[in-house]
């Protein structure tokens, strides 16, 4: 683990007037090991100590200091990752289906347009961008897969019934 992210944390949690105790610097220590967007279930597996009302408790003051992001989506879960000041920019493939959050980093000349794009959407109403976070959704290699298509799944049903006169 990066001594310099653990004083990152240290800063941003002093700037809440938070101290960066035992069980928050585990909660950092399992999302950096888990890679991406997890739920407290995959966080409390990576880190078998922590105890779920506890974490519960630090994500929350984690998130307060700008540490931890929720991503939220489909599924029964909130998941959780360190925030971009702390890791890169990047964006999220969200599942509808099985709830799943990828991260996924565009090529610099798309994240120009995008933010480009995103300017020109602002100034339209007089909102002036300073950052941005994109979920893109649809379905997962497996859920596709599995399954039937995206339109395939938004036909409308048909009546194959008579039909009155």
């Amino acid at each position: 683990m990066s001594a310099e992210l653990h004083a990152a944390v240290a800063d941003y949690l002093a700037k809440v007037e938070q101290r960066y105790t035992s069980g928050r610097r585990a909660l950092v220590d399992a999302l950096v090991a888990t890679g991406g967007p997890v739920t407290l279930p995959d966080i409390l597996s990576a880190e078998p100590g922590l105890a779920q009302s506890s974490a519960y408790r630090n994500l929350a003051v984690l998130e307060q200091a700008g540490v931890v992001l929720r991503v939220t989506g489909p599924g029964e879960f909130t998941r959780y990752e360190l925030a971009e000041g702390l890791t890169e920019h990047h964006h999220h493939l969200v599942c509808r289906e099985c709830g799943s959050v990828a991260d996924v980093a565009v090529p610099a000349r798309v994240e120009r347009a995008l933010e480009r794009a995103l300017d020109q959407l602002g100034a339209t109403v007089g909102f002036e961008v300073d950052a941005h976070r994109l979920d893109v959704l649809g379905r997962c290699r497996d859920c596709v897969n599995a399954g039937v298509s995206a339109s395939q799944r938004r036909a409308p049903a048909r009546d194959a019934g008579p039909r009155a006169s």
